[in-house]
């Protein structure tokens, strides 16, 4: 083992912790040092491009066909995050802050369904990992497919006056589009070549620490545009907790209608689960100045989400037993 493995171990294995503590650090930043926000702001870009790449190294593109031929489990995944997932939040969404950034933001992350640590965590739950790593490829596609319709089907014609296509586009190209197909491009030269393969695996041990770099960056440099708004922040915060409880019944039962082994059936329910924060957070601050707080309410749903993981890991398997 080499000497840097230690670190890199330790970190995957308390990596809640880490995520807890990186979030605290940026909330103490961005408290105790508000002038830091737009220095800092510059640094978020790069940090979450090179997140995303990281992110997508483990979706493997190679799979993508063989996710189409097992059928039952794909058409459950897809049911579950682009059926029932929607249904719950139009149930919620009534509720919700009438803030139109807290509601984009809650939109963004909820319709959105998570491609990288949910495959961990499913497979510590007993869940079938690789049925998931199979399917993640088209859950991505989709989701990118079909979010731009249900942000409009839930916010209406009239989001295209507050938003601006031209910052929207330039993040997809920039943050989501180009490390998608660097990922891919890496993936093919690792299939190939032992140096790709020795540097794709080396580029996988990044991901924690990338992680906890960009959740402490997004904090200290979004907290102080908040003014007003961290109530409605705090408040978003019981709908994820109650996402989380109605996703894991709804996952289950859509499990059952599709006649899954336990195994599959609890991978559909943290698929169900678990949101895409990574992907979206690019989108939430590609907003204008006067949207800027769904940034902040898509970093706080994977606070939730993370610590709402560890939960589901104990939980769940008593749940499909």
């Amino acid at each position: 083992m080499s000497q840097s493995a230690g670190p890199v171990a330790a970190m995957e294995r308390h990596q809640v912790a880490v995520y807890l503590g990186a979030l605290a650090a940026g909330a103490l930043a961005g408290w105790v040092a508000p002038g830091a926000g737009p220095s800092l702001e510059h640094a978020i870009n790069p940090v979450l491009a090179a997140l995303l790449y990281v992110t997508f190294l483990q979706v493997p593109a190679a799979q993508l066909l063989r996710s189409l031929r097992a059928g039952r489990f794909l058409a459950a995944a897809l049911v579950v995050n682009f059926a029932v997932v929607p249904l719950v939040v139009a149930a919620l969404f009534p509720f919700l802050p009438a803030d139109r950034a807290v509601r984009l933001g809650v939109l963004l992350v909820l319709l959105a369904p998570c491609v990288d640590y949910v495959i961990v965590f499913s497979g510590l739950a007993g869940g079938s990992a690789e049925r998931l790593l199979a399917a993640t490829p088209l859950l991505l596609l989709a989701q990118l497919v079909l979010l731009p319709g249900f942000l409009l089907l839930f916010l209406g014609s009239g989001l295209g006056d507050v938003i601006e296509p031209g910052p929207f586009v330039e993040a997809f190209l920039v943050l989501i589009a180009g490390p998608l197909a660097l990922a891919w491009l890496t993936q093919a030269w690792a299939a190939r070549r032992p140096a790709g393969r020795r540097v794709s695996e080396a580029v996988g041990t990044a991901m924690v620490p990338l992680m906890a770099a960009t959740l402490l960056t997004v904090v200290a440099s979004q907290l102080p545009k908040l003014g007003d708004s961290a109530g409605d922040v705090a408040r978003v915060v019981p709908f994820y907790v109650l996402f989380l409880l109605v996703m894991a019944f709804a996952g289950r039962a859509v499990a059952r209608l599709f006649r899954l082994t336990t195994p599959d059936a609890r991978a559909i329910v943290f698929t169900g689960a678990t949101r895409n924060s990574l992907v979206v957070l690019p989108l939430a601050l590609a907003l204008p100045d006067a949207l800027a707080v769904a940034a902040v309410i898509v970093v706080t749903q994977t606070l939730v989400e993370v610590v709402g993981m560890v939960a589901y890991v104990r939980a769940i398997p008593r749940l499909v037993p």
